[in-house]
């Protein structure tokens, strides 16, 4: 045989070798599964809804406790980990945002690596999932009941359709398992992004877990009755003398008229409330209780269904004799508030929101039954996962890999010991004020300055201080305890460092970085016209609600 026909064969019968000693890779990612709902973190929930088959990873593997997101909220945060950038440098600031083909960097080297690829469920991306070899894809937040799929087809993206019957956890669930039985070339391991709808709001969970929890009084959060209580928040959350309560962070109970579970829940969800529900028949505190079980109950019944999915899904891998062979991965595309302060949804930098579940199996080389407290941020997932891979992280790629914490349970010298928070998307959807931030292991420093791309609609600016170690709920402020000044100092010199270093520069919206460092220094003149500022946007509020004829339908 001539030497350059050999030279090839050897060549390519070297990378089938090193592929097939690859280990397969499993990411798995449920949309607003949040720390309190995984019964492996011992949150107020675990006993009444075990989540018995996320925890053996965290049994058979380990469990990080400060997996953190750079910005929670849906899109921004899938940006962050498929190309393992933050969004200021990814372009996706928002639920607008996507990523092109030329762009999925993560999904592009593990097909460089040797690996087969697929994307299947909830992608949110708005481009084509174009760079993996296969994808079965839910068009944007996609249906709860008998959901369509976008697929590789003849016709131009997205109009290639797959029509399914039955719940879209079942479905997604099938569709994966599916997907590992045909695969084409079973001689590659695998890369599988599993992304579940599930329990993104509103909650619809399959008809045969309608019984479970219900009836039962669902443990709830201290704060959840005394949302505002004195210390907590600051004049970007309460408003001048608390005028902005009412305003400032979508409700459970009915703090918020625009927008709170009373009424969203009562409208979609009336067997989780009384008969003949009526909202004036009942004090606050009751109308708060029964919007924060039939809330528990739905969500809990949604993360119940996850679980069974991922045992259906394991015991295929265990009976294929995948599962050893394969890394494991269980995360959220961020936290999610379950009444902690009174509020829904995410988008807050408080732990409840910015946290992330983040487990991990793999026996060949993590130990069982670890935890660790390292930092680690959701642009560090994609590298960690090249890394398994046995590929080096590219430069375009801001994340660090954390395959050496995964397996050794220890930081490696150097390893970083804060993390960065932008929220961009200014006062929509849920009335959160636009914030950045630095949490550290002890500490957690916000800015919020109040204000959209253009400057505008502004909300009082203000900052907060929590102490983690001596109040882990975050609920009082101590920016302005003399006692904390040098720590304010020293966190506000390292978030100005921090948004140096990863090129949050300001000048991707210059206008709303005139803001962000008008307030920066916060001294009196500025207090002063925080309060101004609070004083008109509570005009501007009261006049958007007289305009409203009742209550809001549920937003879709």
């Amino acid at each position: 045989m001539h030497l350059r026909i050999l030279l090839p064969a050897l060549f390519a019968t070297s990378l089938a070798a090193s592929a097939a000693d690859k280990p397969n890779i499993l990411f798995i990612m449920s949309d607003d599964h949040t720390t309190q709902a995984v019964s492996a973190y011992g949150s107020r929930l675990a006993e009444i809804a075990p989540t018995p088959t996320i925890d053996r990873l965290a049994k058979e593997g380990i469990l990080f406790e400060n997996a953190l997101c750079t910005n929670a909220i849906c899109t921004p945060s899938r940006a962050c980990i498929i190309t393992g950038q933050y969004n200021h440098t990814n372009g996706v600031f928002d639920l607008n945002g996507e990523i092109p083909p030329a762009r999925q960097t993560l999904a592009i080297q593990m097909g460089r690596a040797g690996y087969e690829t697929a994307m299947i469920g909830k992608w949110h991306l708005k481009a084509e999932p174009a760079a993996f070899d296969y994808y079965c894809v839910l068009p944007g937040q996609g249906k709860y009941f008998d959901p369509d799929f976008n697929i590789r087809g003849d016709k131009p993206w997205p109009k290639n359709v797959r029509h399914s019957k039955g719940h879209s956890t079942d479905v997604i669930t099938d569709l994966s398992i599916d997907w590992l039985k045909d695969r084409k070339d079973k001689d590659k391991p695998f890369f599988l992004m599993h992304h579940y709808k599930a329990p993104h709001d509103y909650f619809e969970n399959a008809p045969r877990y309608e019984d479970f929890l219900a009836g039962v009084d669902i443990p709830a959060p201290d704060s959840l009755w005394s949302s505002h209580p004195d210390g907590f928040g600051s004049i970007a959350t309460r408003g001048a003398d608390d005028e902005l309560i009412p305003h400032i962070g979508t409700s459970v109970g009915p703090r918020n008229p625009r927008r709170n579970y009373m009424i969203d829940l009562a409208h979609l969800f009336p067997k989780e409330f009384p008969d003949d529900y009526n909202p004036a028949s009942y004090s606050d505190d009751q109308n708060k209780r029964f919007a924060y079980n039939a809330y528990l109950r739905k969500y809990l019944r949604c993360v119940k269904g996850i679980d069974d999915g991922l045992a259906k899904l394991f015991k295929y891998l265990e009976e294929s004799e995948q599962m050893d062979n394969t890394v494991i991965i269980y995360t959220g595309d961020q936290g999610f508030m379950l009444g902690e302060h009174d509020y829904q949804d995410k988008r807050w930098m408080f732990d409840e929101t910015q946290k992330m579940p983040f487990l991990v199996r793999y026996p060949k080389t993590i130990k069982p039954g670890q935890r660790s407290n390292a930092i680690v941020e959701n642009v560090d997932y994609a590298p960690t996962m090249l890394d398994f891979a046995g590929v080096k992280t590219p430069d375009s790629m801001q994340g660090k890999s954390f395959k050496a914490i995964c397996e050794t349970g220890k930081e490696p010298e150097g390893w970083k010991q804060e993390a960065y928070y932008r929220y961009w998307m200014h006062m929509a959807h849920h009335d959160n004020p636009g914030q950045m931030g630095i949490r550290t292991k002890t500490h957690k420093l916000i800015y919020y300055y109040g204000a959209d791309y253009e400057g505008g609609y502004q909300t009082p600016p203000g900052w907060e201080l929590y102490d983690l170690e001596k109040d882990p709920n975050e609920t009082v402020n101590q920016y302005d305890n003399p006692e904390f000044a040098n720590t304010v100092k020293d966190l506000k010199a390292r978030l100005a460092k921090l948004r140096k270093d990863i090129g949050d520069d300001g000048s991707h919206h210059p206008k709303n970085e005139a803001i962000v460092q008008e307030f920066w220094d916060y001294d009196e003149a500025d207090r002063v016209k925080a309060i101004e500022i609070s004083r008109e946007f509570r005009k501007t509020r009261e006049a958007e609600l007289a305009k409203r004829k009742g209550y809001p339908t549920p937003h879709k």
